[in-house]
């Protein structure tokens, strides 16, 4: 690719299909580097392909919380590169707790598959919240965030190319996404609802009250339900499956 970034919202939906939109998957090319996911929930091999974006290309999937529509689709990942050859080390990067819920996902889908021989490695780094780490050469900075998921839930903060991305994952508000915003070229966040009030999700009223307070350039709406997408929006971006921004 040319010098810059390019994000490409692979799947923007929700957890159930909404608007016909595959679950939460965002690839991030970069020059300096080759392509990492943000999240990857269950349909996502599928919203890959279906894009002409080579998963066996990826050097690391960050996931944000452990639930099956931003983690479920890490199974058919692997799987999908054992098959075709893949030699690639992968790296599998998110909250305390994803080793073991990856391995049994694994187990439950395939079982027998976790502990399988292949020509590649997979490695899972366990982030805490408050920490920095290196991701495939990328700056990850963690937050947990308020979304229940049997794991902390983390929102992040990307340093790509001299380029700073804020990702919400799922989360109801809290001062942590403030933080996470500060200083960003665009934030990624989930708006489930436009205006409903349901735990441990945000809505398209709670950030449009907050807007002010979040320091970022430019600001994209996720994971949106079917409510969300029929209200539609006059102060913020909605990502749609295929929208790509270059950065």
């Amino acid at each position: 690719m040319s010098d810059g970034v390019r994000l490409t919202f692979a799947g923007s939906g929700d957890a159930f299909g909404s608007g016909g939109r595959f679950q939460a998957c965002l690839h991030l090319a970069r020059a300096a580097g080759p392509p990492v996911l943000l999240d990857c929930g269950a349909t996502s091999l599928v919203a890959l392909k279906r894009l002409g974006l080579e998963p066996n290309e990826l050097a690391a999937v960050l996931v944000s919380h452990l639930h099956g529509d931003h983690f479920g689709g890490l199974p058919f990942l692997v799987l999908d590169g054992q098959f075709r050859g893949r030699t690639r080390p992968l790296l599998v990067a998110g909250p305390v707790g994803l080793a073991e819920r990856l391995h049994q996902a694994m187990e439950v889908y395939y079982p027998g598959s976790s502990s399988v021989r292949r020509k590649f490695d997979v490695r899972v780094l366990e982030i805490p919240g408050g920490t920095t780490v290196d991701v495939a050469g990328i700056g990850v900075s963690a937050w947990e965030l308020a979304h229940p998921s049997g794991a902390p839930p983390l929102g992040f903060r990307l340093e790509v190319d001299g380029i700073a991305i804020g990702y919400t994952g799922d989360t109801a508000w809290t001062e942590a996404i403030v933080e996470l915003a500060a200083g960003t070229g665009l934030l990624v966040a989930e708006s489930y609802y436009a205006d409903k009030d349901i735990p441990h999700h945000l809505n398209h009223r709670t950030l449009a009250e907050r807007r002010d307070r979040l320091a970022t350039a430019r600001i994209v709406l996720t994971h949106m339900s079917q409510d969300m997408l029929d209200a539609g929006s006059s102060l913020f971006e909605l990502a749609e499956d295929g929208m790509v921004l270059e950065l």
